[in-house]
């Protein structure tokens, strides 16, 4: 009895490792101990998220620094967030698109998703998520959960299915980690939570990852950080001409390359995950989509954020697409891994990037 509870224990990675990987272990028998160090060692990368989630990102880009609010025109965040949701469910290996039989031919934006583990991601909202679409006995697509989720539908039976108050408890959860903190503002007949930046390391380092991503200067970054502070003047493009901007990594066109950031506090060893330059897109096609991208672009000059917002529309166009444009310039073989493990997240995720991309040409 013992014996047989030790072996089931092995079942986890970190325990894995430990029992049946040590050098002097009795199970270290041929061939088993080889396969069982493999397994680990994929398990521990794969399963390695960041601190921020897609969603948290997303939400730092369009709150104000020092006003601690999203604008009150932006309609489009709330729809875009529970996409951000279903991509980080499959980033964590929660959900995948089925295919089947009746379902293998079919174009991957009209294939429903399934819940392969309920296991708890240690986020909220997400752990709801997961929930409401496990406990639904029809099974659905990718934009059919985004319209639930976010309650845009006129059945009312269906009304059960909308996550609630979803930009006001990630603001929360910012602030528990230490990123944001709550304040009360008045506005002239009614006061309002706001959660100003506490922390703006966190931003900071979303910004070069989206900077990085549409091929920007990291330094043409700085004077984002900079305003509404002391000293700073807003709008200047002095140190950052034309010529400067589209100097990023590769050229404006070029593929994407992975950078790592310099001394991350919040993305420390991103450059090992597996899924690190396919989350960097992932977050550029919401944020695009839930018109926040240009807020870290405001004081470039139009020419400059016009292009960059014409490389987001290319990436969401490569990688909103099943499979993947392998002959456009912007693919990288980075992204691809190939693996049938890794490709049931691409395909969660080009499956919301096709919605995103769609919904962005509505609007």
């Amino acid at each position: 009895m013992t014996e047989g509870l030790s072996r089931r224990r092995v079942g986890t990675p970190r325990e894995a490792l430990s029992e049946t990987d040590a050098p002097n272990s009795p199970n270290s028998a041929v061939g088993l101990p080889v396969f069982n160090r493999t397994r680990s060692a994929e398990e521990t990368k794969t399963d390695k998220q960041p601190l921020l989630t897609l969603m948290e990102e997303t939400l730092l880009l369009g709150l104000k620094d020092q006003e601690g609010y999203l604008s009150f025109w932006n309609d489009s965040l709330s729809y875009v967030l529970r996409g951000c949701m279903l991509m980080e469910l499959a980033f964590r290996r929660r959900i995948r698109i089925t295919k089947d039989a009746f379902t293998g031919m079919t174009n991957i934006s009209e294939r429903p998703i399934e819940v392969i583990s309920v296991r708890p991601t240690g986020e909220v909202l997400l752990d709801e998520a997961l929930r409401v679409i496990k406990g639904s006995e029809t099974r659905r697509t990718v934009a059919s959960w985004m319209d639930l989720l976010s309650g845009e539908t006129w059945n009312i039976a269906k009304a059960g299915y909308q996550l609630k108050q979803v930009r006001e408890r990630l603001a929360k959860g910012l602030v528990d980690k230490g990123i944001l903190r709550t304040e009360k503002r008045n506005f002239l007949f009614f006061d309002m939570a706001t959660h100003p930046v506490q922390d703006p390391r966190a931003k900071d380092e979303v910004i070069t990852r989206v900077f990085d991503t549409l091929n920007l200067p990291r330094t043409a970054a700085t004077p984002t950080r900079g305003v509404g502070r002391a000293g700073s003047s807003p709008g200047s493009m002095s140190d950052f001409t034309r010529h400067t901007i589209g100097q990023g990594i590769g050229g404006q066109a070029g593929k994407l390359k992975l950078a790592p950031i310099t001394n991350p506090r919040f993305y420390k060893g991103e450059e090992h995950s597996r899924f690190a330059l396919l989350r960097r897109v992932s977050l550029i096609a919401a944020a695009c989509a839930g018109s926040v991208l240009e807020n870290p672009m405001i004081h470039m000059d139009m020419e400059a954020r016009d292009r960059a917002m014409s490389r987001a529309e290319d990436l969401m166009d490569v990688y909103g697409h099943w499979p993947f444009k392998r002959d456009s310039p912007l693919f990288t073989t980075e992204i691809d891994s190939g693996e049938p493990g890794d490709l049931m997240v691409e395909e969660v995720v080009a499956s919301v990037i096709y919605v995103l991309r769609k919904m962005d040409k509505l609007i």
